[in-house]
């Protein structure tokens, strides 16, 4: 099988500021090295009335640990995704993001992420394995 090749064009749907339906999250690497964003969910980001779909919050669970990983010139994608909900998100709610780069084994990758709202309460939580690529 051939290697995958990564690259980033800025169509991304979480963060590329070329996709005009994206998210275009912008993030902020702190001194520890962790990754952090926020987001506020809009009425069409609801599954249930007024209740953010659960698939946009994974989405941004997913992106920003791999958006770190990327920013330490490691290249890899998801294998394997682990998402915790604690609490429903309402539309017009804005959440932080966080994410963490945990133990690198040859080409697997561990990482960790959660999601918290205004009062720092976890709204979410994902855990994920990781491929390095190139």
């Amino acid at each position: 099988m051939k290697e995958m090749e990564l690259s980033d064009d800025r169509w991304c749907f979480a963060c590329g500021e070329k996709n005009p339906g994206g998210l275009k999250l912008r993030f902020i690497l702190d001194e520890e090295k962790a990754l952090h964003t926020s987001f506020t969910f809009l009425k069409e980001h609801q599954g249930y009335t007024d209740i953010v779909h659960g698939g946009f919050i994974g989405l941004i669970l997913d992106e920003i640990m791999l958006n770190l990983a990327w920013r330490f010139n490691v290249h890899a994608v998801t294998a394997e995704l682990e998402l915790r909900f604690k609490k429903a998100v309402r539309v017009g709610e804005t959440v932080q993001f966080n994410g963490w780069l945990g133990e690198r084994k040859g080409r697997l990758l561990h990482a960790e992420a959660d999601a918290r709202d205004s009062a720092g309460e976890v709204i979410a939580t994902a855990k994920a394995k990781c491929i390095v690529v190139s």
